[in-house]
């Protein structure tokens, strides 16, 4: 039997599950722990307990789905923590790689009367402002901006890691979602998009968080798990 109400730690849980679904990763328990950064033990006992309040069920396999009751509480801290997002830099002029902790704070505490306030205060806004849509399934396909080929057109649709370091970065190369280029050089360590507003320069273990669509586009391939979630160190800085 479902609970009415979800615990903010089963929230937070529900958040990665929909998010690994929503990338087309498997549901698992090692993926959430990947992803949260967190140990198999810590995660293993979380994913029992919201078995036992009725959010997911689990395979054989160890695969993980969501009950009818997970999936709407799922979806409503996602659709609550991108709307925040979105409110929070279009409304109050906070930059958007600075916004993602801060709704991670506030979209556990977030009432229906709030919700239908922002809602009417970013206008016509449809996704946050890393590229994700307020309402599930309404995601448009991409490929990794890494897999793309060089002379290649491309439109930035969304950043698929939004650690907050990770966003920093790529703020501070030039990328952002609606950005039009063309690929420019790209070898084993980098990737370059070419834009009106100038030379934009990730790593390639960046560009693989950075879905495009491309013309020419390269074959679909789901965001490798290993790039759920990316420290500093990684990029050098």
């Amino acid at each position: 039997m479902s609970t009415d109400q979800a615990t903010v730690a089963e929230e937070e849980y529900l958040q990665t599950l929909f998010w690994l679904q929503e990338a087309g990763l498997p549901m698992t328990g090692a993926n959430v722990a990947r992803a949260m950064q967190l140990s198999p033990p810590t995660v293993h006992e979380m994913i029992g307990r919201l078995e036992r309040d009725g959010y997911i069920t689990r395979a054989g396999d160890k695969t993980i789905s969501f009950t009818d009751s997970g999936s709407e509480h799922a979806e409503g801290v996602v659709r609550r923590h991108r709307l925040i997002e979105r409110f929070l830099t279009d409304v109050l002029g906070i930059p958007w790689d600075e916004v993602h902790e801060e709704a991670e704070r506030l979209e556990h505490a977030m009432s229906p009367v709030l919700e239908e306030r922002m809602l009417a205060a970013i206008g016509d806004a449809t996704t946050c402002p890393h590229g994700h849509p307020f309402v599930a399934g309404a995601r448009v396909p991409g490929v990794p901006l890494a897999d793309v080929e060089q002379g290649a057109r491309v439109r930035i649709l969304r950043f698929e890691n939004e650690a907050e370091d990770l966003l920093h970065y790529l703020m501070e190369s030039g990328l952002h979602p609606g950005l039009k280029g063309v690929v420019g050089a790209t070898d084993d360590e980098e990737v370059t998009v070419e834009s009106d507003d100038g030379s934009h320069t990730v790593t390639r273990s960046v560009a693989e968080t950075v879905s495009v669509a491309a013309d020419p586009s390269p074959p679909a391939r789901t965001a490798l798990p290993e790039q759920l979630v990316l420290a500093k160190e990684r990029y050098g800085r």
